[in-house]
């Protein structure tokens, strides 16, 4: 090996050992008590498996590393026993040491990419100490249960499901494995949301609120914070504010949903999204500067993996793929664009998914016509949101959020007739 490699390896194992040692320094706060390891320790450590590893090629044999290695650990050990007496009672320091050490063996073993990554993750694990502690204490029994049953579904049954359409066109979009695939990504996507609200807490602002609650459910943020227009009506322009970032929310998250299944239908697709999600961030900044309140938000969202949820997502999702490929098939474009309204009515991310997948192929759906059909069911689905608050928010409220979704929708419209 040439001693550039050699030295960059082990410096490496020295950046991941400085990286993790400073953040047990910051996180005991008083540089005067006594610790397991700092700065200085946990860098000798990474470099210590880093030597290790070199030892061990050098001399043809795994137990160097492995000596070294379980007298490390019985030193950690005999520390930890010593903490232990003292009341001090914790494992995380000893755990984060040993991994360190296993880092910088990745290092010298040229796994780099897998050691860096050990290292952010350690760091960010241990950095995290009170959001995880507080995540715990908000989630129920009820998240773990519906959290556990999912994973069931999709660890254990997606394998094994046909990766094969079920029949003869128009039944051979009925992919059961592919189906139950997008219902795990779009649960992925909204359950990131929900343990983001689980961390933050549901009462750390509306606009936070409606950001986060955009990635689970932008039509439930409007419900409830139209609902609660009309029992507190002077919070109506902070609730404008909540509604519209999780409206502007949807937009991204169609974008990214799209650019993880089809990246040749984004390459149409995000002029219009991208421009009705700019209006939207504008008016959000207009309606803050108008009027500084600040107000808490609280919006009830179920998990988004519970079994129930996640099984209605699914048939939806493979209605719509049936319902579209048979339009396509018999009414043409027309009955792709009539079938993406009436979808993009209750929901906006199946029919995403299913113009993302039936033009993916070659042979399938025409991009352009997948690109307007996504389109129009973003809108359709932005009236019903506009809807909701219509009808069941108070005047201020309508007053205030009218003037943005009008905004949102031409923005939209007039962006994809020019471009698609």
């Amino acid at each position: 090996m040439e001693q550039t490699q050699l030295f960059f390896r082990f410096g490496a194992a020295l950046a991941i050992g400085i990286l993790v040692g400073l953040q047990r320094e910051y996180a005991h706060g008083d540089p005067t008590r006594e610790m397991l390891a700092g700065v200085r320790t946990f860098t000798l450590m990474a470099l210590l498996g880093c030597t290790a590893a070199f030892a061990t090629e050098a001399l043809a044999s795994p137990w160097v590393f492995v000596a070294i290695f379980v007298v490390l650990g019985a030193m950690v050990t005999v520390a930890y026993s010593v903490t232990a007496q003292r009341g001090q009672v914790g494992l995380t320091t000893e755990v984060a040491a040993l991994l360190t050490v296993l880092a910088g063996a990745l290092c010298y073993w040229d796994y780099l990419p897998l050691a860096a990554a050990i290292g952010v993750a350690t760091t960010v694990l241990l950095a995290l100490k009170l959001e995880m502690k507080t995540l715990v204490r908000r989630i129920t029994a009820e998240d773990v249960r519906a959290t556990l049953q999912f994973a069931i579904v999709a660890i254990i049954i997606l394998p094994v499901l046909p990766n094969q359409g079920i029949g003869p066109p128009p039944f051979d979009v009925l992919n059961l494995y592919k189906i139950w695939l997008m219902v795990v990504f779009i649960s992925g996507i909204s359950f990131l949301g929900y343990i983001l609200m689980k961390v933050v807490g549901p009462k750390q602002g509306i606009g936070l609120t409606g950001l986060l609650g955009g990635l689970v459910s932008s039509t439930a943020v409007t419900l409830s914070f139209s609902e609660r227009s009309q029992d507190h009506p002077e919070t109506a322009r902070p609730l404008a504010i909540g509604i519209t970032v999780a409206w502007t929310v949807m937009f991204f998250r169609v974008a990214v949903e799209v650019a993880a299944l089809n990246a040749a239908l984004l390459e149409l697709l995000w002029a219009p999204v991208a421009a009705a999600a700019a209006v939207g961030l504008v008016y959000c900044g207009f309606l803050f500067l108008r009027g500084r309140a600040r107000e808490e938000g609280d919006v009830a969202f179920s998990n988004p993996f519970e079994l129930g949820a996640a099984l209605k997502f699914g048939l939806i999702y493979a209605a719509i793929l049936l319902v579209a490929r048979t339009a396509q098939m018999y009414l043409g474009e027309t009955g792709i664009y009539a079938s993406s309204v009436l979808a993009g009515l209750a929901d906006v991310d199946a029919i995403t998914v299913s113009m993302a997948q039936l033009s993916s192929s070659a042979g399938g759906l025409d991009l352009g016509t997948a690109a307007r059909a996504v389109v129009l069911a973003l809108i359709s689905n932005t009236v019903v949101k506009g809807g909701i608050v219509l009808s069941s928010g108070s005047p201020r409220l309508r007053r205030a959020i009218l003037l943005g979704l009008l905004l949102m929708l031409a923005t939209g419209i007039g962006v994809a007739f020019l471009t698609l």
